[in-house]
């Protein structure tokens, strides 16, 4: 970081090859049992697609509706009669009771071995093979009809689950093979019983078609004929097989890579992630060298998640740039794992309190709740957010102590500066030091605002040379929503940016604009005297009208110089452009500019005191960063700001800025006690306008109201139960019914159920007041492709390294 503000990067030009090295021995191979290192674990991981917010490592889809909720005793019961039920008919099979079980067997085996001489050995090894055969496939009917695998999910102890767990995602990722093994046994059986002659009926076409006397092969035409005729059959069997068992996907799957020496284009998918460790796509542009440095490396454990990603994500920007790629593997060769390291030189977070996905950017937030008001297909699942939603930014609400800061905006924060540091993300995390955002080593920038032992000091106009826009800006951090017109405010404030700009060539400082806005003699004749000698006669017309404007009454001049004036309060001074770097005069200052880079940057603000100075100076923030992101040039970069307390920080301005953040890629998170404290007629604009929607536990019914009409309403199944009372049956069940009348009190009566459809609210205000366990919120995600998902009910919560569960904000 320079004194100027600006951010430097690596410098463009081409760094020059290295000499050849020799050639690279091979790889060990991985001993059995030997445990692979964690990165490679996790590359292997599966992250299927899913909905938005939905914790994707190692997700499993669940159906869109909930199966039928069957009881433990029915559950049980009907499991225990499957059983026996096929304990039965295995004893009733084997016994001889029940013959046709056998005539599969009988189709399959030649006759020849069940005669006296027969192949005796050959005919007890099919009947073994068909009996395990067959009492698997019993067993599976059984299973499936008495719900087997429903009684192991619902009776058995967590710990086997999830120690079998494993082995059964390893068979699912065998599955094709298992397919193809399986299809190719069952093509050898079928030709072993067709030449065998157990089989006849293949040979019947051939006969047909022919003459009799061609069936003993002695003539030329027939021997010609029936090979050509076996020939096809094989060929015709050989087909099949490879279809039944999925042998074109499999080859394509396997020669998917080109090899050396064809010509390569860039790969638009990344590959399987049972190979991203080998690197194949930098192997196909032909440098292996560069490709198995980077895998010793991953084997031998010198390669984190970060720094994976950091390489991969540069090679997926120089993938499609041909003139790029040596450059790349030059990087590669020299630096190893890291290779493109972030300007700091930090290759990870010193901690991490939260867990985080990097290959699909997310970090977790909590778990959605196993209850009703959550759809069947969310229940159970992690939730997490990631750039995809973020960047239709996020707006959290909910009172002190329920978790707004330490379950959502600290987690946000680290996974921010996680992408950063892999040069993907900027980030900029407004806070007071008891926030505890992160720790100092964890940002690249840390303006301490008030604190005279800050490094940085904050840039009133953002690096913005355009007085009207320099203008509009401060004069919505000033006044706000409530206390007056930002357009006449920011035409008071132009007829003086701009003269000033033209006079001495910068902005005033916050000192000189107060004294300006103040009217004051001694400061406008300087600004005069000085337009004069600069010959800038139009600037002085600009200054002549803001001197007849203050003249009139209701000039918001006077009210602008009282809102400035709490910034120069003693607690900020050498601030706010007060120095310009130098011993004693200041801090150099900072720009939100520089969001073009992969920054990490935290402003804390006065921990006490100076309330009113810092929403101006929250306004301000927010304000310069909408206006930084959507001029900037390379939108490559996803940048986010993040506010742990936006009170009075929402204005007409910032809830359109907002809406410009989607397409500039980028987004803000935004924490509020109470709706109350943004302007009526702002709240439903806000809510609608923010993708991402949290209530937590504790918000008022005035606030979930907001939130209920932003969710909307959906199609919900009700039943109606009516009770009358019972006079059905003759004089014996009517005298029944009047004895148990007579000693219980209680009268016999009949229901009838009544089934419609009707809308009601996803959540009702009452439900979000009163139905919200403490430490839960309700959590709505919008991503940036516009797929919506309905409100969850979540917990929030993460989980970190060692099960240390991080403090409620």
């Amino acid at each position: 970081m320079s004194t100027d503000g600006s951010y430097s990067g690596y410098s463009s030009e081409a760094v020059p090859r290295p000499p050849a090295q020799p050639p690279t021995p091979p790889l060990p191979q991985q001993l059995p049992g030997t445990r692979l290192p964690a990165l490679i674990r996790w590359l292997r991981d599966p992250r299927p697609v899913a909905e938005p917010g939905v914790w994707r490592q190692g997700y499993e889809a669940r159906p869109e509706e909930e199966p039928e909720k069957i009881g433990d005793r029915h559950l049980l019961g009907a499991a225990l009669l499957s059983l026996l039920v096929g304990m039965l008919l295995w004893s009733l099979c084997w016994n001889g009771y029940i013959k046709a079980w056998l005539w599969p067997l009988l189709w399959f085996t030649p006759e020849s071995w069940r005669e006296a001489g027969g192949n005796v050995a050959a005919f007890d090894l099919a009947s073994r093979f068909y009996y395990v055969l067959f009492g698997t496939l019993l067993a599976a009917v059984c299973g499936h009809y008495g719900r087997w695998p429903r009684v192991w999910r619902r009776f058995a102890p967590r710990e086997w689950q999830r120690r079998l767990r494993p082995p059964a995602t390893a068979l699912a990722r065998t599955k094709p093979y298992m397919r193809a093994v399986v299809a190719l046994l069952f093509g050898v059986l079928v030709a072993l019983l067709c030449a065998s002659g157990a089989w006849t009926f293949w040979l019947t076409p051939g006969w047909t078609v022919t003459p009799d006397d061609w069936h003993t092969m002695e003539p030329v035409a027939g021997l010609v004929f029936f090979n050509v005729y076996y020939l096809l059959a094989g060929g015709l069997l050989l087909v099949l097989t490879a279809l039944v068992g999925g042998w074109p996907a499999l080859w394509r799957n396997r020669s998917g890579a080109k090899k050396d020496g064809q010509p390569w284009t860039p790969m638009p998918d990344r590959a399987p992630s049972s190979q991203l460790e080998h690197w194949p796509e930098l192997r196909a542009a032909g440098y292996p060298d560069a490709a198995d440095l980077l895998q010793r490396e991953a084997f031998a454990g010198r390669v984190g998640d970060l720094d994976y990603v950091r390489i991969e994500r540069e090679w997926r920007n120089v993938r499609s740039r041909p003139s790029a790629l040596p450059e790349f593997a030059d990087e590669v060769l020299r630096e190893g794992a890291a290779a493109y390291i972030h300007p700091s030189g930090d290759r990870d977070l010193s901690a991490r309190i939260a867990k985080h996905d990097l290959l699909t950017g997310q970090v977790r937030i909590g778990t959605a709740a196993d209850e009703e008001r959550n759809p069947y297909r969310y229940r159970g699942h992690a939730m997490g957010l990631d750039p995809s939603v973020l960047g239709t930014s996020l707006l959290a609400v909910g009172p002190p102590g329920s978790g707004k800061t330490g379950r959502i905006v600290r987690p946000v924060v680290e996974a921010l500066c996680l992408q950063a540091l892999s040069r993907q993300a900027a980030v900029v995390a407004v806070g007071t030091p008891r926030a505890g955002l992160g720790p100092d080593d964890a940002f690249d920038v840390v303006l301490r605002l008030g604190d005279r032992r800050s490094t940085h000091d904050l840039d009133l106009y953002a690096g913005i040379t355009e007085p009207d826009e320099a203008a509009g800006l401060l004069a919505e951090a000033l006044l706000g929503a409530e206390l007056g017109d930002t357009r006449e405010a920011t035409r008071a404030l132009a007829q003086l940016l701009g003269p000033y700009q033209a006079a001495y060539g910068r902005f005033p400082t916050v000192r000189e604009l107060r004294e300006l806005l103040d009217d004051s003699p001694v400061a406008l004749a300087e600004l005069r005297q000085a337009l004069d000698d600069a010959r800038e006669f139009s600037q002085q017309r600009e200054l002549d009208s803001r001197e007849r404007s203050a003249a009139r009454a209701g000039d918001l001049g006077r009210l602008l110089a009282d809102r400035v004036s709490l910034l120069t309060r003693p607690a900020f001074d050498g601030f706010f452009g007060a120095g310009d770097g130098s011993p004693g005069q200041g801090p150099p200052p900072f720009s939100l500019s520089t969001l073009q880079h992969p920054i990490r940057v935290r402003i804390d603000l006065p921990d006490r005191g100076n309330a009113e100075a810092c929403r101006i100076l929250t306004r301000l923030v927010l304000a310069q960063f909408s206006a930084s992101v959507t001029a900037r040039q390379d939108r490559s970069l996803f940048a986010v700001l993040v506010l742990d307390d936006a009170t009075h920080a929402i204005t007409p301005d910032a809830v359109r800025g907002l809406r410009e953040l989607r397409a500039a890629n980028a987004g803000a998170v935004l924490t509020l006690r109470t709706l109350d404290e943004v302007p009526k007629r702002l709240r439903a604009t806000l809510v609608g306008t923010v993708g991402c929607k949290v209530a937590l536990s504790g918000v008022t019914t005035w606030d979930g109201e907001v939130f209920a009409h932003g969710w909307g309403e959906d199609w919900v199944k009700t039943e109606e139960h009516t009770h009358n009372p019972d006079f059905s049956g003759g004089l014996v069940k009517r005298a029944l019914r009047g004895v148990r009348s007579l000693f219980t009190g209680v009268r016999a009566t009949t229901t009838s159920v009544t089934v419609r459809s009707e809308q009601r609210a996803r959540w009702s205000a009452s439900d979000l007041a009163h139905k919200v366990p403490p430490g839960h919120g309700v959590l709505s995600l919008t991503s940036v492709r516009g797929e919506a998902a309905p409100p969850v009910l979540t917990r929030l919560g993460h989980e970190p390294p060692g099960g240390r569960q991080a403090p409620p904000g």
